[in-house]
């Protein structure tokens, strides 16, 4: 299990983390998902020792991650842009990755070969980056990491691709309990994959709870009422707007004791509609004013 505990980091008089705490169960798949520069990347570079915290803690069963050869041996890490020598192919890399990490499998790296129509022997510096990151998978799940750290982990790969490489790792999860944690804008995707979701801003860690909670406790309803009626108290309203008669409602709270409320006030017409992770996210940002503005150009 992953555990972070009120880590603080600093850069100059920039606070990139401020007593962020999250934890992520082992053989999970953990959305780590905010706006640009909440500091997700600083974060991973933490849980990939990297980064030294000036204050908390970054751990894997209760092991700091920080200078810890044998911790940092059990993780895989695929950033965003991806690290090779300068004149290395993708066998170059795989010897490479062999003689550092002790779970290296000839046997696995010759499997995934069918998966991958890349050359063994062309400099990955000649590749596009979508075959670098194709590389970066096939060497990554290779290694059978107990854990399995992405950054923007399909950026630059095609829909085929993305839904091979997408296989390999949950067949991973399915049969070795591999954890994963990925930072990604593709909140689409995420939804696919995820069990739980943290949501960041501004160094902090705003919530944390399994998708299908997070899911659970928020809701969309459309809603028309007779004229003059208004709406119920003790709803907990976190948007709401109207078009003509039609209302459309954001609500905190489980959908049966929403809809009971509402429909005290003998509605017209009533609908209730899942959200989508793309749309919670906006709204639970909505507080900490993330919300799109109305320019007028």
């Amino acid at each position: 299990m992953i555990e972070v505990r009120n880590l603080t980091k600093r850069f100059g008089d920039f606070t990139a983390l401020d007593r962020l705490s999250m934890t992520v169960p082992t053989g999970t798949v953990y959305g780590l998902v905010g706006p640009n520069g909440a500091g997700k990347s600083t974060v991973i570079r933490h849980l990939t020792g990297i980064y030294r915290q000036d204050e908390g803690s970054a751990t894997v069963d209760g092991q700091e991650i920080f200078e810890n050869p044998g911790v940092k041996s059990r993780i895989a890490y695929i950033p965003d842009d991806i690290f090779y020598f300068n004149t290395a192919s993708i066998t170059d890399m795989a010897k490479f990755y062999a003689g550092v990490y002790p779970t290296f499998s000839w046997e696995r790296f010759e499997t995934l070969k069918g998966a991958f129509d890349l050359d063994l022997k062309r400099p990955m510096r000649r590749f596009s980056k979508g075959m670098q990151k194709q590389a970066a998978f096939w060497l990554c799940m290779a290694m059978r990491p107990e854990i399995l750290i992405l950054d923007e982990p399909v950026d630059g790969l095609d829909p085929v691709m993305r839904r091979q490489v997408w296989s390999i790792i949950m067949g991973d999860i399915a049969e070795n309990g591999t954890t994963v944690l990925v930072s990604s804008h593709n909140l689409r995707k995420l939804e696919d994959v995820c069990d739980h979701v943290g949501i960041m801003d501004h160094g902090k860690l705003l919530l944390e709870r399994s998708l299908s909670e997070l899911q659970e406790n928020i809701c969309k309803v459309l809603i028309a009422l007779p004229d003059g009626a208004a709406l119920p108290t003790g709803l907990d309203i976190v948007h709401q707007s109207a078009t003509g008669h039609l209302l459309t409602l954001i609500l905190r709270g489980q959908q049966e004791d929403i809809t009971a409320l509402l429909s005290g006030a003998a509605p017209l017409f009533m609908d209730v509609v899942p959200l989508t992770l793309e749309e919670i996210f906006i709204y639970e940002l909505g507080g900490v004013d993330y919300e799109v503005k109305n320019i007028i150009v």
